[in-house]
């Protein structure tokens, strides 16, 4: 498939595979390290920014780290890397998924289920930390799939670092059960939404990675 999950291009820094999207971000603060730790020997001020730029520059590399993953076996499988936050029902007989992902984890997501992308809504809002209750009222960027499930529906959640959220595949896309579909830079919270009659495998408290952790129960 052209958009496998291993196809799409993404940045590289010395050998480290880094989340498509971090260059902006990742480039400055590492030619900032590069050039005070060059000039650290004959300047004072250098080297007193070169420290803190040095572990500046390797937080990022941290952050935007986008690892290989062996996708799981199952029907539905975690979006994203975090903590299980909470499970709710919803009104439509569904159940809500909520995965908290701090700036400490792999901030790329992966589709949950092998289908279709019928829409990539982003809906502006603001950005109050993802575990706040209003942050369902943030920025955020809703997507459709269509599965043999039925529709899916997953929900990028920016938090009060996070304001930018990073689609990789354009609605009409199909993409493979694990397949990279966006970033939330520096982390956040993404909800999970599944059809009435799946029965939730998860707890809440519970680690999740994406592309690994199953989320249905047989």
């Amino acid at each position: 498939m052209p958009h496998s999950q291993n196809s799409a291009p993404r940045d590289s820094l010395a050998g480290v595979r880094l989340a498509r999207g971090a260059s902006p971000w990742l480039l400055p603060t590492v030619a900032t390290a590069a050039v005070s730790l060059l000039r650290a020997r004959r300047s004072g001020a250098a080297k007193a920014i070169a420290v803190p730029a040095t572990a500046l520059a390797a937080g990022m590399l941290w952050f935007f780290r986008d690892p290989e993953r062996e996708i799981a076996q199952g029907r539905v499988i975690s979006p994203a890397d975090g903590v299980v936050q909470s499970i709710m029902p919803w009104k439509d007989g569904r159940t809500r998924v909520a995965i908290f992902m701090s700036p400490l984890n792999v901030h790329v997501n992966r589709a949950p289920l092998a289908g279709t992308v019928t829409s990539v809504e982003h809906i502006p809002g603001g950005f109050v930390p993802a575990f706040n209750k209003e942050s369902e009222n943030n920025e955020r960027v809703v997507w459709h799939f269509d599965t043999e499930l039925g529709d899916i529906e997953m929900v990028q959640i920016a938090g009060a670092v996070a304001r930018r959220i990073v689609p990789y595949v354009p609605q009409g896309t199909k993409v493979e059960q694990g397949e990279r579909i966006g970033l939330i830079r520096f982390g956040s919270r993404v909800d999970l939404y599944l059809p009435e009659g799946v029965q939730v495998a998860v707890e809440v408290g519970q680690k999740t990675v994406a592309g690994v952790t199953r989320i249905d129960r047989d």
